[in-house]
């Protein structure tokens, strides 16, 4: 065999070798919620609504309970392979506050529609999606708030700097940017650095947009809206140093970042006093923006 067709050999090898550890590492399974708002006794309506390539996205819709109130709007974010029903914590607190509610699973994601990949990218549409459904509902387009956990936050603060309606974002255990959570992941799994890098090659041209252009860490700032980046300071899964990257890449006084100690990435809302800290920033920014409008 020549060397050319050894070198041919070798590409094509690498590049399989690559997109296997891509979708071995990155495969989602769709898995529709077990539990719906019923748990809690709430009534709600199950809504379908369009996202980018003529998907339809499943959320679940919950009025808030004193309608004669100007309420706030708060959409609720999942995180990466989960789906709405991790957001039912969210909503047994955050209802009682009177906030008209919208959960939904981001593309990919329990009972919406599929479309080829997730990415943060595509959180970050389809959360912007979210917004424009909720905006078109008889609510107060002035007070719309956006909760993500992990991709779901690095996606909010993303959508937040295409859809000016976000008035508000509350993050828990986001990433600063996605090649920096990749990174470390394949280095956990012992993965070469020079397949790393053709591996996040081969993501971007997948997702078809760079990351630098919805890395949150480079868009929160083109928001006007206001942040509250919530991290708990043992988090393995994102580390803590990507929320004090967000909160600096922040405008000057538009962000504020709560280090909880001893938290992890999926138990920050078990900490004494989280429920009334959101209600209170969401409270503080969404009247604030109302009445400057």
């Amino acid at each position: 065999m020549t060397t050319f067709y050894w070198i041919l050999f070798g590409l094509l090898l690498l590049f399989l070798i690559t997109k296997f550890i891509t979708q071995k590492m990155w495969a989602l399974k769709q898995t529709p919620h077990a539990e719906t708002p019923d748990k809690f006794g709430l009534e709600f309506e199950e809504v379908r609504f369009p996202t980018d390539n003529n998907r339809q996205l499943y959320g679940w819709w919950i009025p808030a309970q004193r309608a004669s109130e100007k309420a706030s709007t708060l959409v609720l974010v999942h995180g990466w392979s989960r789906n709405l029903g991790r957001m039912l914590r969210y909503i047994q607190h955050l209802f009682p506050l009177n906030y008209n509610l919208l959960a939904f699973d981001a593309r990919h994601h329990g009972s919406s529609d599929a479309d080829d990949h997730a990415s943060m990218y595509k959180f970050g549409r389809d959360i912007r999606a979210a917004v424009q459904y909720v905006s078109s509902r008889n609510i107060d387009t002035a007070k719309i708030g956006v909760v993500g956990l992990s991709i779901g936050g690095a996606g909010a603060v993303y959508a937040a700097s295409l859809e000016p309606h976000i008035k508000a974002v509350a993050t828990v255990g986001a990433p600063a940017h996605p090649v920096d959570i990749m990174t470390r992941e394949f280095k956990n799994h012992h993965v070469p650095s020079v397949l790393i890098w053709i591996i996040l090659k081969q993501i971007e041209r997948r997702i078809g947009i760079s990351y630098e252009a919805f890395a949150p860490v480079n868009t929160i700032a083109k928001s006007d809206a206001s942040f509250f980046i919530i991290h708990g300071d043992e988090d393995k899964v994102v580390l803590p140093l990507q929320a004090s990257k967000l909160h600096k890449a922040a405008r000057d006084g538009n962000s504020q970042l709560w280090d909880i100690p001893g938290r992890a990435h999926s138990n920050c809302h078990h900490e004494p006093g989280f429920w009334e800290k959101l209600h209170d920033f969401f409270q503080m920014t969404l009247e604030q923006k109302d009445s400057k409008s």
